[in-house]
């Protein structure tokens, strides 16, 4: 099938789109970066030259987030699921061998299954049926066993399109799992004792992982610990202690340029949530499509949504690709369609599938 449509929009949970202007410039240094004659994928990771370039990425990062100064922020490859593994590894080494994970979908027990490799794990189911939709317990409900070590949780579920915005309240460390959301609005980083991020939502292209650690955690690693994932050597080398990829850590840093200029975090929030508001208020007005979460803890960044008439969803799917509109199927797990619709997703595109949408109900209803 050919796409007909002259402008395309991709909705990808991840890989996701990237902002027009940092792939622009991107593809103009590609082969010439400072004017060296050679890719910056090109330069040795030590080379004066890329340090800048590393160094320049933290302090945006840090100036985006206000991050306060007794956190280490950390770049190494993996990704998040690395994380899974590192941080009760680096959390559960010398005392304490149970931690606490909130339940919540897809990602969270992925972290949690991962885990259960390491240490005794406390489980709190937080899911719940709410005026029949789909919710997760207030935050400050949440059950937290006083001898686990820290509280995991993920505040956004891409796969069922649920986010929480509300912490619990405990004097554990709180760690989260922040690649889907991380960057979509501010947050008060002095509240968690790591953050963990994968790149290819909201930072940069797959390959890097984000991990925002407070100081007084990066000494409780476990003695099996490869040296690759603990936090302490990461940090006390830069997060150079081997080559680190440096082309996506350069492109995640023009991301943050990107994010700096349009005006930061505030800016972002306000356009992500009329982005998001528009195509709820879509799917709440049909009577073909439905979304089951509550709407306390619909997601800003993913948007999933069920046909009622599910034999239509690959005709759906053919045609939305016609019309340029990519990436719109669920996850496997789930079904149905879902938009994601990240930072660097123009409200244009938005639009454009609600537009979309629009005609296929006429015409399919």
């Amino acid at each position: 099938m050919k796409i007909t449509s002259d402008k395309i929009f991709n909705f990808s949970s991840g890989p996701s789109s990237l902002p027009k202007e940092t792939m622009k410039q991107a593809q103009a240094e590609f082969m010439n970066w400072n004017n060296l004659g050679i890719s910056i994928m090109e330069i040795n990771h030590r080379n004066n030259l890329f340090l800048q370039v590393a160094e320049e990425a933290e302090q945006l990062l840090r100036d985006l987030l206000n991050i306060p100064d007794t956190y280490k922020v950390l770049f190494s490859q993996g990704g998040a699921r690395t994380q899974f593994s590192a941080v009760p590894l680096n959390l559960l080494g010398k005392r304490k061998k149970k931690a606490t994970y909130i339940d919540t979908g897809y990602w969270s027990r992925s972290a949690l299954e991962e885990a259960k490799k390491y240490c005794e794990i406390d489980c709190f189911k937080a899911r719940i049926k709410k005026d029949n939709k789909i919710a997760i317990i207030f935050a400050d409900e949440w059950n937290i066993d006083q001898e686990s070590a820290y509280v995991h949780f993920c505040p956004n579920e891409t796969v069922d399109g649920i986010e929480i915005n509300d912490l619990p309240l405990t004097d554990k460390p709180i760690i989260a799992d922040m690649s889907s959301t991380i960057l979509s609005r501010g947050i008060d980083i002095s509240k968690y004792g790591i953050i963990y991020a994968g790149a290819q939502k909201n930072i940069g292209p797959s390959g890097i992982c984000i991990s925002i650690v407070r100081d007084d955690l990066l000494d409780s690693a476990s003695s099996l610990l490869p040296s690759t994932l603990n936090y302490r050597i990461l940090a006390e080398n830069k997060s150079i202690f081997n080559t680190p990829p440096t082309f996506s850590w350069y492109l995640s840093g023009l991301v943050f340029k990107w994010l700096k200029k349009l005006g930061g975090l505030k800016v972002i929030e306000k356009y992500n949530r009329k982005k998001a508001a528009i195509l709820y208020d879509c799917i709440d007005k049909s009577m073909l499509y439905k979304n089951t979460i509550h709407v306390s803890n619909r997601s800003l960044m993913n948007v999933p949504f069920q046909l009622v008439r599910p034999e239509l969803n690959i005709r759906f799917l053919q045609q939305a690709k016609l019309a340029g509109l990519l990436e719109l199927k669920g996850h496997r797990s789930v079904g149905g369609m879902r938009a994601s619709i990240y930072n660097a997703m123009p409200i244009e595109g938005v639009q454009a599938l609600i537009a979309f949408m629009e005609k296929f109900e006429q015409e399919n209803y």
